[in-house]
């Protein structure tokens, strides 16, 4: 993937923190839910109904957000440089990840984090370990 360095914004990108972060409180308030994606997403595939009801209204928020972005400013430009392939099969390496690590970066990564979860301090190095290595790995490595 590669990123237009000149066309990035740090306000844009500590305003998303914002709102992720205000998501992910008002969803603990209003709700006393973690707002981890994998768990929120994966109980939409065996749902209740009082409980798929906000799942589902997470989620169409999720895919909202870059919709109402693009009405106030212009995407960024981002190139792939992956084949569709690899980005399945990183997909479903990334979805086994996070089922056997008991949640996402989000989950563990922000809200976590922000409850002062130890367990969640160790998942958050893990997988951020495992990320930079992977990176080194293929680009330096292996030059994918």
């Amino acid at each position: 993937m590669t990123i237009d360095w000149n066309a990035f914004d740090p306000w844009s990108a500590a305003l998303g923190g914002a709102i992720i972060g205000a998501a992910a409180v008002v969803l603990a308030l209003v709700n006393g839910r973690v707002a981890g994606i994998s768990g929120i997403l994966g109980a939409l595939l065996r749902p209740s109904l009082p409980d798929a009801i906000w799942r589902g209204a997470f989620i169409a928020g999720l895919l909202a957000a870059p919709l109402a972005y693009a009405l106030v400013a212009t995407w960024p430009r981002v190139t792939i440089d992956a084949s569709y392939p690899v980005l399945i099969v990183a997909g479903v390496i990334v979805g086994i990840g996070t089922r056997y690590g008991s949640g996402c970066t989000s989950g563990h990564g922000v809200c976590g984090l922000s409850r002062l979860s130890p367990r969640s301090l160790a998942a958050t190095l893990t997988f951020m370990a495992a990320g930079f290595a992977t990176v080194y790995v293929t680009r330096h490595l292996f030059d994918f």
